[in-house]
């Protein structure tokens, strides 16, 4: 099994969610693999800048989210199930202009009216987030998200 450790931002403001758009046409957070030896608090910053082009700075942790993609619903080749720990951030955008990430995967960011959200092709993690950025469970943990329809791993 593969395994990967990701840090994720959650950037809610006046009813709108910060998305970044991935050039295999789903919606996600802002957000990626934490580098080894990387703090994940130091890593949210850095991939929201990466793949945004905003400064911005982590409020609060709101959770930890552990899944398990099986590989049959695995969209690259390589054939073994693989679990993503995604620790998820609020995160306060301080600056910067919205960009596409440079030689990467997110082709766009915006700001995107929470209703409009359901409508989107998007990852589970985008849920994730919300819930519990809404929420605030003292645990730090949601129900998990059932993936299908619009709804990815």
């Amino acid at each position: 099994m593969s395994f990967r450790l990701a840090a994720y931002a959650v950037c809610i403001e006046n009813g709108r969610v910060l998305l970044a758009h991935h050039f295999s046409g789903n919606w996600s957070l802002p957000g990626g693999k934490v580098e080894h030896g990387e703090d994940p608090f130091d890593a949210v910053i850095r991939e929201v800048a990466e793949e945004t082009g905003c400064d911005a700075v982590a409020e609060r942790l709101l959770g930890v989210d552990s899944r398990v993609i099986p590989s049959a619903e695995r969209t690259d080749p390589v054939g073994t199930d693989h679990q993503n720990v995604g620790i998820f951030y609020q995160v306060r955008i301080t600056g910067g202009r919205l960009r596409p990430e440079p030689n990467g995967e997110t082709t766009e960011s915006v700001w995107t009216p929470l209703p409009d959200v359901a409508g989107l092709y998007r990852s589970s993690l985008v849920d994730i987030g919300i819930a519990l950025a809404q929420t605030l469970p003292a645990t730090g943990h949601v129900a998990s998200v059932r993936t299908g329809g619009l709804i990815r791993n």
